[in-house]
């Protein structure tokens, strides 16, 4: 995420996004679908970052250019899907805008109220990836996706009545499961990324507990993890998940575990030592953390491996 000096611009309704955009004025005031295939719309997206107070869903026919994961790069030329929460912040490079989207979908949050989704639409992890974390579609997957948008969108144009929302809001869900699942195959299929990431992410741990990074810098963070590996830490976790079953925080206390037992039964340093050179600023939350990793206190350990 860009600092917020940077920011040029905060849209807070449609109809200045609308305005900025060069487009009629929305037919909602909480919901737009911008459809950016009719070639009688001329679409102009906003110059330089902004921010928007809206979710935004974005399908794009071409992904272009190179992707940087660490240190390599891998080419991704298919189109897919990109998402946004709100307040977050968009644009601000050529990466951002080269391709104009063929379907821009834009959600106020106040449009989900009264809904269980208003609650479950903050659990879906893809909200907080980054641009280079985008989905990417199969044929059949694209037209699984643009037939949803289609519906939504002759919803919109249509008539408006008592049973509009609900048949927008139950779409909007259908595309965000099927996102869901489509992000889970994604990980599967490209397994030697992810497997190349959990690599560099064991290399990263390694360092930082070998060289005692963790005695000036205290216990690694996801933030910290996901900045070395040029990915956003909602990626981070979804992907590691989908690989071993537990998130980033998770894995990082099962490195501490790891290192923990090492030092406990390699070396004569007490518990609080041990605690110390882990990172942990209280022997307190080691020894806790250990015990609820191990069903034994650090001493019962080292008395057993003993």
């Amino acid at each position: 995420m860009k600092k917020e000096e940077n920011i040029d611009r905060t849209f807070d309704s449609l109809s200045a996004i609308h305005q900025a955009f060069g487009l009629p004025k929305p037919q909602h005031p909480l919901i737009a679908l911008i459809n950016g295939s009719k070639g009688n719309v001329e679409i102009r997206p906003p110059s330089g970052s902004h921010v928007l107070k809206f979710y935004k869903i974005s399908y794009k026919l071409k992904l272009s250019g190179k992707l940087k994961y660490g240190q390599d790069y891998y080419d991704f030329d298919e189109g897919g899907l990109l998402f946004a929460a709100p307040n977050q912040v968009i644009g601000g490079n050529a990466e951002d805008t080269r391709d104009c989207s063929q379907y821009t979908l834009l959600i106020h949050p106040d449009f989900l109220l009264t809904y269980p989704l208003a609650k479950k639409i903050k659990q879906y992890g893809f909200f907080s990836y980054s641009a280079n974390e985008a989905l990417h579609l199969s044929d059949k997957e694209k037209e699984t996706i643009i037939s949803i948008f289609e519906i939504i969108e002759e919803e919109l144009n249509s008539r408006i009545d008592d049973f509009s929302q609900d048949v927008i809001i139950s779409q909007i869900e259908l595309l965000l499961n099927y996102a869901n699942r489509f992000y889970r195959r994604q990980f599967i299929t490209r397994k030697a990324i992810s497997n190349d990431l959990l690599q560099k992410l064991e290399e990263i741990l390694d360092k930082y507990f070998n060289n005692e990074t963790s005695l000036n810098r205290g216990i690694p963070t996801v933030q910290y993890l996901s900045e070395k590996l040029n990915i956003s830490p909602s990626y981070l976790s979804d992907m590691l998940r989908s690989l071993t079953g537990q998130n980033a925080q998770q894995h990082i206390h099962n490195k501490l575990i790891e290192k923990a037992k090492e030092k406990l039964s390699a070396t004569n340093l007490s518990v609080s030592e041990v605690a110390y050179e882990l990172g942990f600023e209280h022997p307190q939350s080691f020894s806790k953390l250990f015990k609820t990793k191990t069903n034994l206190s650090p001493l019962e350990f080292r008395r057993s491996f003993n």
